[in-house]
């Protein structure tokens, strides 16, 4: 699963005049979304929390299912991920994919780090999308289209949006389904297509367990699995991307 266009700034940007101005990442495609898809996607980032307190939103950590625990600086890239059930820590950065990975206590030898670091790349970009693709549709290689009035399983009014890719991430043939609810304005369920061209989804969640997080919402809950410890935090400790 994809996630892409962190904010590569080192300090957080002025908030903009318009509370709903929401713009887009280079390379996020334009010409091939539609303009109501595109409202949506600035209204849900409002909902959220706007643009601005997305953007100066730096420390995020969180538990993944129980099976990983991550904390990142959106503003550099750094980031460290705990592998719960290997004993396995990844501290990179996922600019540049340099960084170190350790079992246990001891440090892999450069060249296996190497390969490891790219396991680490892929698990932050799967694990970050679970928890903070609201923030994100209008990412580079991203096109979004509005499918219409839908209802969500649990029988909730909704808007229907199409998130497709173009050459970005570690699956840019996916494809998902985004249902926002009509009375929260947030996003109530997603459903996962492997491909572009699928008529069926492997998979259908629901979004549930909002709550405040620093400035912005983010929801814990997908279906009958949770992501747990979410925090937007003020500082870390010293070396927490460095060393153990």
């Amino acid at each position: 699963m994809l996630v892409f266009g962190l904010c590569g700034c080192e300090q957080p940007p002025a908030p903009p005049a318009d509370p709903y101005a929401n713009p887009a990442a280079p390379g996020f495609l334009l010409t091939e979304s539609d303009s109501l898809a595109i409202a949506l996607a600035d209204t849900l980032m409002y909902t959220m929390g706007g643009r601005a307190n997305w953007d100066s939103t730096r420390y995020l950590q969180w538990n993944f299912f129980g099976m990983r625990r991550h904390v990142w600086d959106r503003h550099t890239g750094r980031t460290r991920i705990e592998s719960l059930r290997d004993s396995t820590t990844y501290l990179l950065n996922v600019w540049d994919t340099t960084g170190q990975v350790y079992v246990g206590r001891e440090p892999l030898d450069s060249l296996t780090a190497a390969a490891r670091l790219q396991d680490g790349i892929s698990i932050w970009i799967n694990d970050s999308y679970w928890l903070v693709m609201p923030f994100k549709l209008k990412d580079s290689g991203t096109r979004l289209r509005y499918l219409g009035p839908s209802t969500s399983e649990n029988g909730r009014p909704a808007k229907l949006l199409e998130l497709t890719f173009d050459n970005v991430g570690d699956t840019p043939e996916n494809k998902y389904h985004v249902w926002i609810d009509d009375k929260t304005g947030l996003v109530s369920q997603w459903a996962y297509f492997k491909t572009a061209d699928a008529e069926k989804p492997l998979f259908v969640n629901e979004w549930t367990r909002y709550a405040q997080h620093g400035r912005v919402l983010l929801s814990g809950q997908r279906s009958k699995n949770a992501l747990t410890e979410i925090a937007v935090l003020d500082s870390v400790p010293p070396g927490i991307f460095r060393e153990l």
